[in-house]
């Protein structure tokens, strides 16, 4: 017989002396989670009803093994019905103020307090700092080069306390440092920079810095002195801070899922709860992930460490300094549906396994292994990943407010993990960010992803990483490799992976990037019924991709560096430009074919002769018009009488792209559909083909060469071929250099390179600064 359900009640008007019912409730969750715990120990099924207020916590709500139900008497915690309840890791602050100088008040704080964020009536207030904070500039609300130049930094009496936020030199995310002090050059002392997994220096021109007293100088800052305890705040003209609410922010941390493996938190549901004020992390973001980019903090708002199916139901995650979700380690079934994600300082929802779950690993990107010192086993080393996890029906924007090597949704280390039907925007760089193959088996469909890398570069509206084990070994040539014969070497590409990764029935716009960016060594990918609106399709060194029925509205594929036998398939596809490829192959992969390359108003379909050059392949593609039932309505689905149809392509649904939840769906933006016929954004730059004496060279054009090479942005001279018994062979040079420098002058065209060259006395030695392995090179010449 079924156990009758527990009710408890909590309100903020209620009291922790009470008894919980609905006529006594509880004031606080953390006294409701004692009873809830009794009585789950005792297998009855729970239902904690939560008022409507805001209940700032004092330390974090842990869930431990002892509160778990079970799959027939789940605990649930749910917000009443149409009540808004608000877990706050924030305080709210009873201040006497009183004129400092001009439009800044001050108020004495309490004792001992730090102050990481601050709200006015829910409004977030900015850190005092240079320049100041603007909505409209795109990255990072505001850079100024000159911030830590020592002309800047001698007007600051003491900045010790303050931070340097700085993107990657090359925009692959960004870095973040405490300021110690400063020398009496008005040098700054920083501590930080370990933010990025590809260490190379911060941005020459896109940082700021904040939390500096004589920054204090714009309606909406505000600066804490911890030494004095007193706070000052430079108020909107609209403010009377006397009569506001005043929230400071305290915890990291709201609520934490604490278990293990073996001793797990299970069937535990959150529903229609509202999660504010959180503290930012981005100084205790620094654990290295396998070879990709990123470095991670295991931590955020809700956090998951040691769970079974347990669940986040129609919540709200606003007003967070760091992540949102954290899903961390060994958890199984975890599911996080309807809610809605924006404004948070990292990543929204981050799905991150244990690095001693994989064999082999190694974290930076330049690290390599030999053969014969890997681990030969396949697939995972242990259980303390996330697996069988589903995010589905989640609106997520506005994330990486603060951190920009963040995603609304990451996985990393996991096993499959489904993301079904989000809409996802605003973001500074991937919607979706998968950081290698380990271990595979992840559904990304029906999402609606777009206005992404919008502070960032060389990345996609989704991206891909597959630095796994076998990427780049030391002794094995990647182009011998035959995935279809019986050798060892054959199984290397998925050997960290259990099964393919999907991206299916989705929608992605990326209008800075590739739609779907698969880089490094991505392996195992299938890639069917994706509208791309803006990007197209890159796919990078890697093994067995198809990549099929899609359509690449104003673009193309993108093959960049393959491998010989990469085996990958490539067909029924609808484009809209020539193939963009770089240093691939031919024939290309196993199948190129059956594609139509759309060219609007054309009478008759003709053979895509320009495809079958750069291919080697596509011997059935054609170039014709694709015949869209509505274009301007966003449905590219073709009709009955379209020649793609005879090539195999096969209409998909473009009325099912995002969120379906009601409340969410009003409010979702979508994004806006291109103008036919007008081809991804180009610079204008020519490529300049040249002889450097009889070495062939000429200009960096474009994103896709730009992204091969690994450049920060769309400069320097690339050798093409070296002839045999050129000074440049015997010099060191090699095919595929890109020039930046020479003789300390920057090279950014074949006209600079020829003129710098020039210049050179003959007989002279000169410097040589070149770009090879996406990083800087020197030779002496």
């Amino acid at each position: 017989m079924k156990s009758t359900k527990v009710r408890i009640y909590v309100s903020p008007n209620g009291n922790d002396l009470a008894v919980g019912t609905k006529e006594q409730p509880f004031a606080t969750l953390l006294r409701a989670q004692i009873e809830a715990r009794n009585a789950a120990k005792q297998g009855k099924p729970v239902h904690v009803s939560v008022h409507a207020g805001t209940y700032y916590l004092t330390e974090t709500l842990r869930f431990l093994p002892d509160d778990s139900g079970s799959a027939d008497s789940l605990v649930i915690y749910e917000a009443v019905p149409g009540e808004k309840v608000v877990i706050s890791g924030g305080m709210k602050l009873d201040l006497q103020w009183r004129v400092y100088e001009g439009e800044i008040l001050q108020a004495e704080m309490p004792s001992g307090l730090k102050l990481d964020q601050l709200f006015v009536d829910g409004r977030q207030m900015r850190m005092a700092r240079y320049p100041n904070f603007d909505e409209n500039t795109r990255i990072m609300n505001g850079y100024a080069k000159d911030c830590i130049f020592p002309e800047c930094v001698a007007r600051w009496d003491n900045p010790a306390g303050g931070y340097v936020h700085a993107m990657h030199k090359h925009l692959w995310g960004d870095y973040r440092y405490l300021i110690r002090g400063k020398d009496e050059n008005n040098q700054l002392i920083l501590d930080g920079g370990w933010q990025n997994n590809r260490l190379m220096g911060m941005h020459d021109d896109y940082r700021y810095v904040e939390n500096i007293f004589e920054e204090l100088d714009a309606p909406g800052e505000w600066f804490h002195d911890e030494i004095s305890g007193m706070l000052y705040v430079y108020p909107f003209p609209d403010m009377k801070l006397e009569e506001s609410i005043i929230e400071g922010v305290r915890l990291a941390h709201l609520i934490e899922f604490s278990g293990s493996e073996n001793c797990p938190v299970h069937h535990i549901q959150l529903k229609g709860f509202t999660f504010n004020h959180s503290a930012r992390t981005f100084m205790d973001n620094r654990e290295p992930l396998l070879r990709s980019d990123w470095t991670t903090y295991r931590g955020g708002a809700v956090v998951f460490r040691g769970s079974e199916n347990c669940s986040i139901d129609d919540c709200s995650f606003a007003q967070l300094g760091g992540n949102a979700l954290f899903v961390d380690s060994y958890n199984r079934d975890v599911e996080i549906k309807g809610c809605h994600i924006a404004d948070v300082g990292a990543n929204g929802i981050a799905f991150v396994g244990d690095p001693n779950s994989v064999r082999s690993p190694l974290f930076e990107y330049h690290e390599r292994q030999k053969l014969q010192d890997i681990d030969p086993i396949p697939g995972p080393k242990s259980n303390h990943y996330p697996a069988q996890c589903l995010v589905e029906d989640c609106l997520i924007y506005r994330v990486g407010r603060v951190e920009k090597q963040s995603a609304p949704v990451q996985i990393s280390m996991a096993l499959d993990i489904t993301v079904r039907h989000c809409s996802i925007y605003e973001v500074p760089r991937a919607g979706i960010n998968i950081s290698e193959g380990t271990f595979g088996g992840h559904v990304i469909e029906h999402c609606d992803v777009f206005d992404t890398v919008l502070e960032t570069g060389d990345h996609g509206s989704f991206n891909g990483w597959g630095r796994d084990r076998y990427w780049l070994l030391e002794d094995v040539d990647m182009d011998a490799i035959n995935p279809e014969s019986d050798t060892e070497a054959s199984i290397l590409p998925i050997l960290d992976m259990v099964s393919p990764i999907t991206l299916r029935n989705n929608r992605w716009r990326c209008d800075y990037g590739w739609d779907i960016d698969l880089d490094d060594g991505c392996t195992w990918y299938h890639i069917y019924n994706n509208l791309c609106l803006s990007g197209g399709i890159k796919l990078r060194e890697g093994f067995y991709r198809t990549c099929e029925n899609n359509v690449m509205v104003n673009n193309s594929f993108h093959p960049h560096v393959w491998f010989h036998g990469s085996r990958d398939i490539f067909r029924n596809n609808i484009v809209f430009s020539d193939y963009a490829p770089i240093h691939v192959p031919k024939p290309w992969g196993t199948t190129c074919d059956w594609n139509l390359l759309h060219q609007a108003d054309l009478l008759a379909p003709k053979p895509a002769l320009q495809l079958q050059e750069q291919s080697g392949a596509d011997p059935h593609s054609v170039v014709a018009d694709a015949l869209f039932v509505d274009t301007a309505s966003g449905n590219y689905q073709v009709r009955d009488d379209s020649p793609a149809l005879g090539l195999g392509f096969r209409n998909f649904p473009m009325d099912q792209f995002g969120v379906r939840k009601p409340e969410l769906k009003k409010i979702a933006k979508t994004p806006k559909f291109p103008e036919l016929g007008v081809i991804a954004s180009q610079s204008g730059r020519l490529p300049q083909p040249s002889l450097w004496d009889r070495c062939k060279i000429k200009n960096i054009v474009g994103m896709g060469e730009m992204s091969a090479a690994g450049l920060p942005a769309e400069t320097g001279v690339i050798i093409e071929a070296i002839p045999w018994g050129s000074w440049q062979m015997e010099k060191g040079i090699q095919v595929a250099d890109v020039v930046i420098a020479l003789n300390g002058e920057r090279v950014d065209t074949v006209d600079d390179l020829l003129r710098i060259y020039d210049s050179v006395p003959q007989g002279n030695n000169f410097g040589l600064k070149i770009f090879r392995g996406q990083k800087e090179v020197e030779l002496m010449v």
